[in-house]
């Protein structure tokens, strides 16, 4: 394998009923599929799974998850993501574009949903037997909508994904205590604000104190807002931003190591490959052997 690939939301959809969404059992899926999804690979879409039967890992981003029944999976544009599942496995799958929701959902944005607020968050969810239940009667509704002509089509199937995205966000929340302590609210917020700053700067500045200057919070309370909201350091935060991306650096890029760490602001190799050791177990070498082997 040379590089991870990119799938666009075309790939899967029949040219008749080609659109900004797709839906599909997730055993059809993985059949009609196989060519483009057998290998690691990334989308430009949003994706959403729902597992009824069998079992495994599903990785995402280079972290495991178990695959069982009830399991529901929220993945953003961009994250690596790969599975090994039984032959049994079965379930719901549907994607769609952020064009696509963002016209008809002006002012609700997918951050909103606390799965897609934040890298740091897991991206899995497990349901018990009532709350799989609510949710699969849901997908059948959402695949009744997609496979029909119906007036305001769209809206209806939106309708359907915001149910299952508050329902999910109101299990997520009893399962991450994090997001419903009396500081989180207006923590969350801040924390928002540190990551959208992250995602821009993070391959030229490194330190608390830049981050913490630009928010007008302290280094002290930047960091007491990043351990209320994900229980780790400001550090850690921007260290495991960086890693991620060194991750997909080695996998898409057909650049030197050297090259790779020097664009992540790292000028000594040396250093590169202690802190990435240190956060993935591995070092850069033995990364890309495992991944592109």
């Amino acid at each position: 394998m040379d590089s991870i690939s990119v799938l666009h939301i075309n790939l899967f959809q029949p040219e008749k009923n080609a659109s900004d969404f797709y839906f599909n059992t997730l055993k059809n899926h993985l059949v009609s599929s196989h060519k483009h999804i057998e290998n690691p690979h990334r989308h430009d879409f949003y994706v959403t799974v729902l597992f009824t039967k069998g079992v495994g890992i599903h990785e995402i981003d280079f972290q495991k998850y178990d695959v069982s029944e009830g399991s529901l999976f929220f993945l953003s544009p961009g994250q690596v993501h790969s599975w090994e599942l039984s032959q049994e496995a079965d379930g719901y799958i549907f994607f769609f574009s952020q064009e696509y929701y963002d016209m008809h959902y002006v002012n609700q944005k997918l951050r909103n949903f606390p799965f897609f607020n934040s890298a740091a968050f897991p991206r899995k969810l497990l349901l018990e037997r009532l709350d799989l239940e609510k949710t699969i009667a849901l997908f059948r509704e959402i695949e009744n909508e997609y496979n029909a002509q119906n007036l305001m089509k769209n809206e209806s199937i939106l309708s359907l994904i915001s149910k299952i995205y508050i329902n999910a966000s109101r299990k997520f929340s009893k399962d991450y205590d994090a997001l419903v302590l009396p500081a989180s609210v207006s923590y969350l917020k801040h924390y928002q604000d540190f990551e959208n700053l992250l995602e821009a700067h993070f391959s030229t500045e490194k330190s608390i104190s830049h981050y913490a200057s630009m928010m007008n919070v302290s280094p002290k309370h930047l960091n007491r807002i990043t351990q209320t909201v994900v229980q780790k350091t400001a550090t850690e935060v921007i260290t495991e931003r960086l890693m991620l991306e060194a991750k997909r650096m080695l996998m898409y890029l057909d650049e030197s190591l050297v090259e790779i760490a020097f664009r992540l602001g790292y000028e000594e190799y040396s250093y590169f490959v202690r802190v990435f050791r240190k956060n993935s177990g591995m070092t850069p070498t033995q990364f890309i052997k495992k991944y592109k082997s």
